[in-house]
């Protein structure tokens, strides 16, 4: 798991191939302005959602992790109190892994808060468990999709 702000972000780019084009969507003018939707930056090795959204409470969120993904998650207003867990420690799973949308959820505990400010971005690898949309208000935020394997 990594958080930073945007500025940091040409430091990751040897992380995964897809991490140059993925901060380049993310670095774009526009980026506020963008309808909530899915943006296809590089076919399905490489994609954003933008999304809008009221946050929910600790109380009624789960953990998840993915597989097949890493997600870079940049908020563009709000704050998103995102959960943390590495997944090796979760051990009370809320059902199989869903292999077709590449997500497995979990009742743990996070084992840490990170309050995720406009402009700041947490990169959560296959290893880390994460509690997403935890707030107040809403949030305004894009959530990178890069394929683990970038064949």
């Amino acid at each position: 798991m990594i958080l930073d702000v945007l500025e940091n972000a040409p430091r990751y780019l040897t992380l995964n191939p897809g991490f140059a084009k993925a901060f380049e969507f993310l670095q774009r003018p526009d980026l506020k302005e963008l309808a909530v939707d899915r943006y296809e930056i590089d076919g399905e090795r490489v994609y954003a959602m933008v999304a809008k959204e009221h946050g929910r409470k600790k109380d009624d969120a789960l953990l998840e992790s993915h597989v097949q993904y890493i997600d870079i998650q940049l908020v563009l207003a709000g704050v998103d109190e995102m959960g943390w867990k590495p997944k090796t420690r979760c051990k009370d799973s809320s059902g199989p892994y869903n292999q077709a949308e590449d997500i497995q959820f979990f009742a743990d505990l996070p084992d840490a808060w990170l309050a995720t400010r406009s402009g700041e971005f947490a990169i959560f690898f296959p290893e880390d468990a994460h509690m997403p949309l935890i707030s107040s208000g809403v949030i305004h935020k894009v959530v990178v999709k890069i394929a683990v394997n970038h064949g």
